[in-house]
């Protein structure tokens, strides 16, 4: 444990942006979650949805830095291929 006030903030601070960017990256993996059974159901309107909400939550995890924008982009390329898959349009 730290001594020093301004170490023993650090770790406050720490403890504080670790469950933050935990939240953030659960919202992430839900939301990819979401749109897998959205695929499965194979209705175009909640694909279209789910894939609005899962791009949202990676692009704010990347405005945000909690993932870095490559790690977002390889990301949303993935759902979009998987949308392809099906022959689904993203529009």
């Amino acid at each position: 444990m730290p001594n020093i006030a301004s170490a023993k903030k650090r770790v406050r601070q720490t403890i504080k942006r670790t469950r933050r960017n935990q939240l953030v990256k659960s919202q992430i993996r839900y939301s990819v979650k979401k749109f897998g059974e959205a695929l499965k159901s194979a209705d175009p309107e909640a694909i279209k949805i789910a894939l609005k909400n899962a791009i949202k939550a990676i692009d704010k995890a990347a405005s945000k830095g909690v993932i870095h924008k490559n790690t977002a982009a390889r990301k949303k390329s993935a759902l979009y291929r998987r949308m392809a898959e099906l022959n689904i349009s993203a529009s």
